[in-house]
């Protein structure tokens, strides 16, 4: 392609894509474009956001499609544009620089680098008319004060290395003791009004819900459940979920769940959907279960393509966010007749002030209706009406690590919610990732369209993928999902552990583009960190692993989990994940294997019902799984066997004696 052109076309990224037709020059992030830069001595202009970024399209119109703005990035800079989701090592590395240098960070990034990728300034979001004046100043530095700019580019790109080496060591041992001094710590910083930690803006914190129900599962505590319920039925009540097609938008704006930031993403519904599968399979919430099963059919349905799940839903429609949405009195009763749209109005708390903008409100559900068959009606009426507003774009590229989540998700709520066709849906997106997206025995990052992307895959990806496999092994009993599932965390050891530091995570693999440093951040954030991913994985694969490779794992396991320490010591709330990993390994973890035949055992599908979270569940015949290497039915009857650790109990035959055992009552 000419020098000039725009090459974001042939893209595998939707938001590339969506910048095609810009008069801007993008490139992509190429050797080739970097040369281009080093060759025409100029700048980098690199501008890093996501398909779903409300303000990423508003720098979009706003500068990228100027003829003006454009011809002053094209004179000065080489411009490069970058998916945060298909290349988060990128968005990690100059994410970090913009948080140095500015206080804070977010999408749309804009970071000016010289040709060899040190950064020397960065920001977000610039309008029109302050961007124009930033480019000329830019500029006019880069030529006339090279020196200084050298200067910074070197001091910056130094201090992003030494902000690069990890969690220090030292922290107190991962013990029963640590994880209730961290879940305690929690608790004092939730909500108890609204639900939820902190202020507005709130994220849905799936992971550290999870970590609270697998506590109140080790401890009993009453807290920590009523704290995750609080939290879990102010989110399905409020606006930040779909009242009429499920799912939930990437977090809320206000501190009460009210007002979302519209755009779906398939990452927050997988953990969520994991997480109320869990609560509704432990407790039998009738409003956990109608939660799991809506969100599920929002990822098979609303976000499912060729067997693999698509990244997200866009918070705007026709360029206004929350269009789909949003509903006024008068729009209710349009659609429902007067009766029955003041009824609708009532039930879903739609104001004639509005909760959202311009007298519109976003749909709420406070309680549950009394005459459901009027609400099933209702719903169903509001949610045609809606399919003939302007839509939603949606994200249609595969990512790796997400589809992991949604593979583990979907095979846990097959189990909870007693859905078969979630585990074939589970094992058709695993079937379709592993086809297309390992590539000569190595993973890549993302796809679009059936074709495979050129981006690596990160430690993530190798992470969730794999726990998904595992997940799916001992839900299906296939054993190509386990060989497949150890694999990549042979690959993940081989590339992506810290030779020098046991128990230490790099994001990026040994053989990975090199960059100005190699991002390892250990912290969860809205999904789970590429360490506390590979801790769960190394966790699942030292129990299901042949003996003469499970020690090395779980050697790998202990250390993964003994670097986190540090985060559940001091700031719990930002390892949520991490939590609960540990909440499973302090317990052993549990193992539970039921010799017996799969299809007909009511003692596999008790123990699936009854294993606490982070358990492993195996069912078969004797000898068809590590777990069942040696032990049989017990006088022609099923058995199972639980152990914690390498310690075990000696097999039971009921339901009720399986009961027992794990201490959970019936």
């Amino acid at each position: 392609m000419s020098p000039g052109a725009n090459e974001l076309g042939g893209a595998t990224s939707p938001y590339l894509r969506q910048h095609a037709d810009n008069p801007v020059h993008w490139r992509q992030w190429t050797p080739e474009a970097l040369a281009e830069a080093a060759r025409r001595d100029v700048p980098i202009l690199l501008s890093i956001g996501y398909a779903a970024c409300h303000w990423c399209h508003v720098m979009a119109h706003e500068s990228f499609e100027d003829d003006d703005v454009a011809a002053a990035m094209n004179a000065d800079f080489v411009c490069i544009k970058v998916d945060r989701e298909e290349r988060p090592d990128l968005d990690a590395v100059y994410m970090n620089a913009t948080v140095a240098l500015t206080g804070q960070g977010g999408w749309p990034m804009t970071c000016f680098l010289t040709p060899d990728g040190r950064p020397f300034f960065c920001g977000t979001y610039y309008p029109k008319p302050n961007f124009l004046q930033l480019l000329a100043a830019v500029a006019q530095t880069w030529r006339e004060r090279r020196g200084e700019v050298e200067d910074a580019s070197d001091r910056i790109a130094g201090e992003l290395r030494s902000m690069a080496g990890g969690l220090p060591g030292g922290g107190p041992p991962v013990r029963p003791e640590l994880c209730d001094a961290a879940v305690a710590a929690v608790l004092q910083d939730e909500d108890t009004v609204r639900g939820g930690f902190g202020a507005a803006p709130k994220f849905p914190p799936s992971a550290l819900l999870e970590a609270l129900l697998r506590h109140h599962e080790r401890t009993g505590s009453a807290h920590a459940l009523a704290t995750a319920e609080r939290t879990a039925t102010a989110m399905a009540r409020g606006g930040i979920y779909d009242q009429l097609a499920g799912g939930f938008a990437r977090y809320s704006v206000d501190d009460s769940w009210v007002v979302p930031h519209f755009e779906k993403m398939l990452y927050d519904n997988a953990l969520l959907l994991r997480f109320y599968a869990h609560w509704a399979r432990r407790t039998g919430d009738p409003l956990a279960h109608r939660i799991a099963g809506e969100t599920a059919r929002f990822l098979v349905d609303d976000l499912g393509a060729d067997r693999m799940f698509t990244s997200s839903l866009d918070a705007d429609a026709d360029g206004v966010e929350g269009l789909t949405y949003a509903w006024t009195p008068t729009q209710l009763r349009d659609v429902l007749g007067e009766d029955d749209g003041r009824w609708a109005a009532t039930l879903f708390a739609v104001t004639a002030t509005g909760t959202f903008e311009h007298g519109t409100s976003v749909l709420q559900l406070p309680v549950d209706p009394d005459d459901h068959a009027r609400y099933e009606r209702v719903r169903t009426a509001l949610l045609a009406a809606r399919s003939h507003r302007p839509q939603p774009g949606r994200d249609d590229k595969v990512v790796t690590a997400w589809n992991g989540l949604a593979i583990t998700a979907l095979a846990e709520a097959a189990v909870a919610l007693e859905r078969p066709e979630l585990l074939g849906a589970a094992t058709e997106c695993a079937r379709a990732v592993v086809g297309l997206h390992l590539v000569d025995g190595r993973l890549r990052r993302a796809s679009l369209g059936g074709r495979v992307g050129e981006s690596a895959a990160i430690l993530e990806d190798h992470a969730a993928l794999a726990t998904g496999l595992l997940t799916l092994h001992q839900a299906t009993g296939d054993n190509r999902w386990l060989h497949t599932g150890l694999a990549l965390v042979d690959v993940a050891l081989a590339h992506f552990a810290d030779p020098q530091r046991d128990g230490h995570w790099f994001d990026t693999a040994d053989d990975a583009e090199a960059l100005v440093l190699r991002p390892a951040d250990p912290f969860d954030g809205a999904t789970p960190s590429g360490a506390s991913l590979i801790a769960e994985a190394l966790q699942l694969a030292a129990h299901l692993a042949p003996a003469a490779r499970a020690g090395r794992y779980a050697a790998a396991a202990d250390a993964t989990l003994a670097t986190a320490a540090l985060i559940l010591d001091r700031a719990p709330r930002s390892g949520g994940h991490w939590l609960a990993v540990a909440e499973a390994a302090v317990r052993g973890p549990i193992q539970i294997a039921v010799a017996c035949d799969p299809a007909r055992s009511e003692l596999l599908r008790a123990a699936r019902a009854l294993a606490p979270g982070g358990a492993i569940v195996v069912g078969g015949a004797a000898g068809s799984s590590e777990l069942l290497l040696d032990r049989d039915r017990v006088d022609g009857a099923d058995a199972a066997y639980v152990c914690r650790g390498r310690v075990c109990d000696l097999p039971v035959t009921t339901s009720r004696e399986l009961a027992a055992a794990l201490g959970v009552p019936v």
